[in-house]
């Protein structure tokens, strides 16, 4: 599950993840809600090249660059012993 909102500390099945080792599947979940949210027309939080027009290609910059203000929950394994 993404968050955006930085002000929680806990959650009751996980924590907020604070290193930046992302799995590929985060990493697409990532991009692909921060692409879809420059094509709705959200602001560009880093310079781009000028010939860029492509959001998923923007919302890669923006991950490359640690621009992207959402953070990762995982859920702890419930099933370990």
């Amino acid at each position: 599950m993404i968050s955006t909102d930085l002000s929680i500390d806990k959650y009751p099945f996980g924590d907020i993840m604070t290193d930046k080792k992302y799995s590929k599947y985060e990493k697409a979940r990532i991009v692909g809600a921060r692409a879809l949210q420059i094509s709705m027309g959200a602001p560009i939080l880093i310079d781009i090249p000028e010939n860029v027009y492509d959001p998923l290609r923007i919302a890669l910059i923006e991950f490359e660059n640690d621009a992207i203000p959402m953070t990762v929950k995982r859920k702890k394994d419930l099933f370990k012993r």
